[in-house]
Formats: structure tokens, C-alpha cells, sequence
């Protein structure tokens, strides 16, 4: 025992001098980095809003009857012009048949009355009596046709049906509901901003959705129309967008976030966002300085899918470390290794630091 004591601190030494860098330093803590890199990033303003049908109409029959035939199927897509329910016509057609014998004849009659007229065998008078008679004859006749084609309704546009609201054989008024017409593609999205905002909206801007339904997914569309003026009791601008949506996936009434785009930077330079180290209220990132971290300022502009915008503190060429702030301080020896994969090149950083 009394050999052995006096080699303990010696052993001791030489276990602290293996776990140190030559000339007795510890060694580097490694790190990931990146670099700061350009790409076109948005300025958004962020609004919610409520999805409603391109068009939405509810059907309504311009003449009484009974319904003689259903045309369509409840849901099923239908083009413009299609026929979507059909009434008896029995009374229409006979009206036009005795519409059509007046028509002819008045017309006989004027015809003769004008040549009777070119022979002076006529008063004048008694040949615009004719022709008057005529013109009244042809607009019932026109009046019959019209009411005969209205006992076919028709789809007003292309869209989906809804749920109908009455059968066959059914007896219906002018101006009762049959059922509703519905465009969804394209869907219209309503939403409104702060009056504080109106410079910096205005037609043609491109807007991104999300919804409750969809996690995760985003549809895109564009602003097409903003109000004229603002909403004197919310103080807020009311404007509406369209949304491409072939699918029928968007329904109208469906909440909606959204994210107006207002302005693009197309030269943004972003770091990843967990890059950021803030101090207090001050934010922060650790770059790789002469193969130690440095602390360093940045004031930060947009964020973006995990990126940050630095407008100032940082350029192209700095090594960013994106993880492993919490081993380290200002001043720290550091060893950059393999990038998170979200900024650009994990390995350029890395050569760059062993200088």
C-alpha cells in the first residue's frame, strides 16, 4: 500500500491529460451548421375567412303546374341549359296551337288589306287596323311559346344539385323552391382585414388556405375583388377570393385561414429557425468565428415553413450553427459537423471552420 499511494496522482494527471487537447485544452465541442442562404420568401398577412359557392341558386319554376318528370339526380353534376324538371305542358301546347291559327290569319288578313290598300279599294285606316291586329296576334303568339319553353326549368349554370324539395306529380306555384344549384369550382373565399392594413392589399394578390378538414394542406387562389369601402362598425375591409377546387373537396361554410400574400422578397436570406439563440428580448444566433462561437445580433424580418428572414446581422458567407447552443458559450471552441438539413450545405460550413 505504501508503493502504491504515490502513483494515484499520477494516474489521475495522465487520465486528465488523455481527455485534453494537445497543449492541454479541452476539445472542440462539436456542432451542426449551415449557411445563410437566398431564397424568395412572402410577406403575409394572416386573416380568416368563410368559404361560399362560386354561384348558388335556388330553383324556382316562372309558371304553375304540375311536375311531370324529375330529370336529374340529388348531387349529380349538371351542365348549364340542362333540364332539370319538366312540367305539364298540355295547356301550354294548346294555347300555342290557337296562338299560332290567330297569328296566321291576322296576318292573311294584313296582307290582303295591303294590297286592297296599293289598289285604293281600302281606307287606310281600315288597313292599319289590320296590321295592328296582326302585331297584337304575333306577340301572343310569342307570349305562347315563351310560357310553353318555361315549363321546362333549366339549369342556370353548371353545378352540383342539392337536395330536391318536391316530387313528381306535384302541383307547384310560381316562385315555390324545387331545389338548389350549387358551383363549387371555383369556390369563393370571403375574409376581411384591419382598416390599418388597406394600403397593402388590392386585387390580383395570391392567398394560401388552410382548413380544419385538411390538416396540413394548403390551397392557393387570388384576391379578385376588394370593397369600396370600410365596414363603419368593425373598422375592417372586406375582400374575396377565388380557389380552384375540381375535387369538391372546399365546401361552402367551411372556416378558413388565410394567409394574404402582400408583398415578395425574391434575394430573402433565411437560416433555419432553430438557428435563433435570443437574449432577452434581443434576438440571437452563434456563428463559427476563427474555429470558436461568437454571439452574435440579427434583427429578423418574415418566418416561413421552419425559415427565418435575417434582414441584418448576417451574409452568405458566415457559418450558422443551427444546433447544439446549449454545450456552448460565447468563445467556445467549437467543431462543426454534418448540417440539419434545413438550411444549405452542412459540409461548405464545416471546411469553412477548419481555416
Amino acid at each position: 500500500m505504501r508503493r502504491i499511494a504515490p502513483l494515484v496522482p499520477f494516474l489521475l494527471a495522465a487520465a486528465t491529460a488523455g481527455a485534453q487537447a494537445p497543449g492541454g485544452q479541452m476539445p472542440p465541442t462539436p456542432v451542426e451548421t449551415v449557411r445563410p442562404r437566398q431564397q424568395s420568401l412572402a410577406t403575409t398577412l394572416n386573416a380568416v375567412g368563410s368559404l361560399r359557392a362560386g354561384e348558388a341558386v335556388t330553383v324556382r319554376p316562372e309558371v304553375a303546374g304540375r311536375i311531370e318528370a324529375v330529370l336529374f339526380d340529388e348531387g349529380q353534376r349538371v351542365d348549364k341549359g340542362t333540364v332539370l324538371f319538366r312540367l305539364d305542358a298540355a295547356l301550354a301546347r294548346a294555347d300555342l296551337a290557337e296562338a299560332e291559327a290567330n297569328a296566321a290569319n291576322s296576318a292573311r288578313e294584313a296582307q290582303r288589306a295591303g294590297e286592297l290598300l296599293a289598289k285604293k279599294l281600302v281606307a287606310p285606316a281600315d288597313a292599319d287596323a289590320k296590321r295592328a291586329s296582326a302585331n297584337v296576334d304575333a306577340a301572343k303568339l310569342a307570349s305562347s311559346r315563351t310560357r310553353l319553353a318555361k315549363t321546362e326549368i333549366r339549369a342556370p349554370f353548371t353545378g352540383i344539385t342539392g337536395l330536391r324539395k318536391v316530387s313528381a306529380g306535384e302541383y307547384v306555384n310560381i316562385g315555390d323552391a324545387l331545389v338548389d344549384l350549387v358551383q363549387l369550382d371555383p369556390i369563393k373565399l370571403d375574409f376581411s382585414v384591419p382598416e390599418t392594413q388597406l394600403g397593402r392589399v388590392q386585387t390580383g394578390q395570391t392567398i394560401a388556405v388552410s382548413l380544419d378538414a385538411w390538416p396540413g394542406q394548403r390551397f392557393e387562389g387570388r384576391v379578385y375583388a376588394v370593397a369600396p369601402q370600410v365596414d363603419a362598425a368593425t373598422r375592417t375591409l372586406a375582400l374575396r377570393a377565388q380557389l380552384p377546387n375540381p375535387d369538391g373537396r372546399l365546401k361552402p361554410g367551411q372556416f378558413a385561414r388565410v394567409a394574404l400574400e402582400t408583398a415578395r422578397n425574391a434575394s430573402a436570406l433565411v437560416i433555419p429557425e432553430q438557428a435563433l439563440w435570443p437574449q432577452g428580448e434581443q434576438q440571437c444566433v452563434y456563428v463559427v468565428k476563427d474555429g470558436k462561437a461568437e454571439l452574435r445580433p440579427v434583427k429578423i424580418g418574415q418566418r416561413e415553413a421552419g425559415l427565418v428572414e435575417i434582414t441584418e446581422g448576417l451574409s452568405e458567407s458566415d457559418v450558422v450553427i443551427s444546433a447544439g447552443q446549449l454545450k456552448i458559450g460565447p468563445g467556445t471552441p467549437v467543431a462543426p459537423v454534418g448540417g440539419s438539413g434545413s438550411g444549405s450545405g452542412g459540409n461548405a460550413p464545416a471546411a469553412a471552420a477548419s481555416h
